[in-house]
């Protein structure tokens, strides 16, 4: 059943209105190699003599925690450029990293020649490190990105992935900047670009997709779906609850391999990617110190199921949780969620085959669990409803711009729920159980009123 609904989808994927692109061959690990380590030789830095025997990679990249990020910094450069790029170091950083605080103390703890040193000599390395200030990984970054892109000898399928990568990085005049937070070309490739600023926003979203999303097929409309939500975030900001900090920022966070196919029954994926959202989160925890934000996780599709494994590991907290088109997982009740209590909310469209099918255990919007069903099961037509906002129609449907799914979502993260909550015991729209009735105009957007496709 699984199989059947996931190919149904795959023939007309619109991941939140993206057209799934074709699959490309991986890139092979010697070739990025090669790409950052023409990026390391051209860098303006200069070099130090090495002296003895030339230090061994592999031995840096197993060594513990700390003692493997003051090896970084005690290495001469000639050896810090070779280093910074063998894939055994590389697979520790982005799979195997030292610890958020580790990293954050020692960055701390660190002079400006040291942090330049290492910014422009593994570029690599510092932009993919959490704990590292998100300026300087955006920054490391680009970097990588950039000479990547301008080397003729990166193999093609990497090319189109950065490619990919730096359209996301591209806003409209007048939206936020986006920052580069992840980047990994190994295999089908990792990234994560964030709208506005973590280090001082009052909101922080993060979303996470669920399956057949690629950084080479959806990285730009994912991102421009976070723009989205980021925007309608802030509209909403005269109501958003009180929080440490001022504005929001949204993560299009697609950090782990999403499933396809060929591994769409197994939670081996969903399970590691659980590890890689917690480690993002304390990251943003250590950078932010006593100064947290009112953290979010709006999660799509195999997305919920890897968020929720990630919720109740035990790990990592959320002020709020949000999934969409949910396939369920193995918690069984809201009550194991490190969410904040009654904030665990939970949407399906009408049209929605995942939604509700429970197909990896409980349904999260299952009477048992005990999260707050949003009101998005009804007629997608608004006119007929009485609803300003129409109901999403279909899996991926969710965050598109006008629907009833964002503003609720947008009204979650900014810390009003209750909002949310107060709409279904009045029974606005169909799925509430009482009468239709009308919005209130302060939570409806101008433009909100016009008739969306």
């Amino acid at each position: 059943m699984l199989l059947i609904a996931a190919a149904l989808l795959t023939a007309s994927m619109h991941s939140f209105g993206v057209v799934e692109a074709p699959a490309v061959p991986a890139p092979t690990p010697v070739a990025v190699v090669h790409t950052a380590q023409r990026l390391l030789e051209d860098a303006s830095v200069p070099q130090s003599a090495s002296i003895g025997v030339q230090i061994d990679a592999d031995a840096v990249a197993h060594a513990p925690g700390n003692e493997f990020l003051d090896d970084l910094v005690s290495m001469p450069t000639a050896d810090l450029r070779r280093v910074a790029v063998d894939p055994a170091v590389v697979a520790t950083v982005q799979d195997d990293p030292p610890t958020a605080r580790q990293v954050a103390s020692w960055w701390a703890g660190l002079g400006d020649d040291e942090h330049q040193v290492l910014e422009t000599l593994a570029p690599g390395v510092v932009g993919n490190l959490d704990g590292v200030p998100y300026a300087v990984r955006d920054r490391a970054n680009r970097i990588t990105l950039t000479a990547a892109l301008e080397d003729p000898a990166t193999p093609s399928a990497e090319t189109a992935m950065l490619g990919q990568v730096r359209r996301s990085l591209e806003s409209a005049p007048g939206d936020p900047r986006r920052t580069l937070v992840t980047l990994d070309t190994r295999g089908a490739g990792r990234a994560a670009i964030a709208i506005g600023d973590l280090t001082t926003a009052a909101d922080v979203t993060v979303v996470v997709p669920g399956m057949f999303f690629t950084v080479t097929g959806q990285m730009r409309d994912f991102t421009d779906t976070a723009n989205d939500l980021a925007t309608e975030q802030a509209t909403l900001a005269p109501l958003a609850a009180a929080g440490h900090g001022h504005g929001v920022a949204v993560v299009a966070w697609m950090g782990y391999r999403t499933p396809d196919l060929s591994n769409i029954l197994s939670l081996s994926l969903a399970q590691t990617g659980a590890e890689r959202l917690e480690r993002a989160v304390t990251g943003l925890r250590e950078v932010r110190g006593t100064e947290q934000p009112r953290l979010n996780i709006v999660a799509h599709s195999y997305g919920s199921t890897t968020a929720l494994i990630a919720l109740a590991s035990g790990r990592m907290h959320a002020d709020s949780l949000t999934v969409l088109g949910s396939p369920g997982s193995s918690v069984r009740t809201a009550s194991q969620l490190a969410v904040t209590r009654g904030e665990v909310f939970v949407g399906g469209a009408h049209s929605d085959p995942i939604a509700g099918s429970g197909y990896f255990g409980t349904d999260p919007g299952s009477a048992s669990f005990g999260s707050t069903l949003l009101d998005l099961a009804g007629s997608a037509d608004t006119s007929a409803a009485g609803d300003v906002f129409r109901r999403p129609s279909g899996h991926n449907d969710y965050l598109k711009p006008g629907t009833a799914s964002l503003h609720d979502v947008a009204l979650i993260a900014v810390g009003r729920g209750d909002l949310v909550r107060e709409q279904l015991r009045r029974g606005e729209g169909t799925g509430g159980g009482g009468v239709p009735g009308t919005p209130d105009m302060y939570l409806v957007r101008p433009q909100d009123v016009q008739q969306r496709d």
